[in-house]
């Protein structure tokens, strides 16, 4: 009775910890050769971190994360659009975190290797499809080893091999002509030292937040990310992935950003190294799961860094999948239901995020409005309005403040298959 999981990041490694924690046995192959953090900032919602807790990494991510207490929408004169608590503060049972993603994967990795054991991951082993058999899977290696299992689980991101053998005829991820800058800087705390903001509108802008606590000096590291819109159809470099980029192809763009609560061009300046990224996605799949085999996470729903809900679902992914094996075993009726249970979501999220719907929306429309300069919103829009936008979305993604508080945990305390 062993679950394969092809892939080891935060998907894979969270996956690996549910399982081990409902007594079912795995293996996750890795395809790179030493587990490393990569990566910048990211947020987890109270809804993820719930299930963080719910696996006994409270002590854990106290130790690297910052529990973010604001998120705001500013336009580009630095005026502001909408505020709000997030977290404990919005009267959540349970806080949200900006943590730096390569720490939080280590942190899991670690954790999973002290309670599962080292030989639980392989490393340099990519995947590179499945086969399914009478009695269960088989996940193909790279270096030609065939490994058999009861059920294999995809949690090999957006480049997904898996996913590839499932759509063969899916082409490269879907860009749509922004380009992300995103990199880390040793800066002044702004707006109380534990805020996310989103600076300016579609075509340029700026979301900024802390991912540690301040020092005694009131310094932070502030995560940012820098999006400039292209036409889709223009010759960037949009095939590169993760390289190091030169601030003068977008900096320009935000000399002007100067506000008595940040200073944008110094953030830009003082990052020690900047990384390029394309915006990109995929369309949805109509189909997760064939037969003993089913995508999770990036492999199964990649969708554009709106919302702050990415690493989250890839997270209650891993929790879904270990509630539906306790329900139905070690078997593909339980990824079935697992598909059941989230593709529905996770596609309306994904489509949401891609037509300008999520909750940055607001930022274009102030900017259509007026050019982001007022002096009360209300004048632009009410803010019973930027209110309604911001629940909609918090209850399209699953972590409305009621529903989530009145919520059962997905997984009982003590539950083994």
């Amino acid at each position: 009775m062993t679950i394969l999981i092809a892939g080891g990041g935060i998907a894979g490694l969270t996956l690996g910890l549910t399982l081990h924690q409902i007594g079912v046995p795995f293996h996750i192959c890795e395809a790179t050769a030493e587990i490393k953090p990569m990566g910048v900032g990211i947020n987890l919602q109270p809804n993820a971190v719930r299930e963080l807790l719910d696996l006994g990494l409270s002590d854990e991510l106290d130790a690297i994360g910052v529990k973010t207490r604001q998120y705001g929408f500013y336009s580009k004169l630095g005026k502001t659009i909408w505020e709000e608590p997030r977290g404990t503060w919005a009267g959540y049972a349970w806080p949200q975190y900006s943590v730096h993603r390569g720490q939080l994967q280590m942190m899991l990795y670690r954790v999973l290797l002290d309670r599962a054991g080292p030989n639980c991951i392989t490393t340099g082993a990519r995947a590179t499809g499945f086969e399914n058999t009478e009695t269960g899977a088989t996940l193909l290696l790279a270096d030609g080893r065939r490994l058999s299992g009861d059920l294999v689980i995809a949690a090999d991101g957006i480049h997904s091999a898996l996913r590839a053998q499932i759509a063969p005829d899916e082409d490269a991820p879907i860009w749509n002509g922004r380009i992300l800058w995103r990199a880390t800087t040793r800066a002044q705390a702004f707006l109380g030292g534990a805020a996310m903001v989103m600076i300016g509108h579609d075509q340029v802008r700026l979301v900024a937040y802390p991912i540690s606590e301040p020092d005694g000096d009131g310094v932070v590291t502030l995560n940012w990310i820098a999006e400039k819109s292209f036409d889709p159809s223009s010759p960037w470099k949009k095939e590169d992935w993760n390289r190091a980029a030169d601030i003068n192809d977008f900096l320009p763009d935000f000399t002007e950003w100067r506000f008595d609560w940040i200073d944008v061009p110094v953030l830009i300046k003082d990052a020690e190294v900047v990384y390029e990224y394309p915006m990109v996605d995929r369309d949805p799949l109509e189909q997760w799961t064939f037969g003993n085999v089913t995508l999770m996470g990036d492999a199964a729903h990649p969708t554009y860094p709106v919302g702050s809900n990415g690493a989250g679902q890839a997270i209650l992914d891993a929790r879904i999948i270990g509630a539906r094996l306790l329900d139905h075993g070690v078997t593909a009726a339980a990824l079935q239901a697992f598909e059941d249970e989230v593709r529905p979501i996770a596609t309306n999220v994904g489509r949401a995020n891609r037509s300008g719907n999520g909750p940055d929306a607001v930022l274009q429309q102030v900017e259509d409005l007026c050019g982001g300069d007022f002096e009360d919103i209300n004048s632009v829009i009410p803010v019973t309005e930027l209110a309604a936008h911001a629940e909609k979305y918090k209850s399209l993604a699953g972590f409305s403040v009621n529903t989530l508080n009145a919520k059962p945990s997905i997984i009982d305390m003590g539950a083994k298959v």
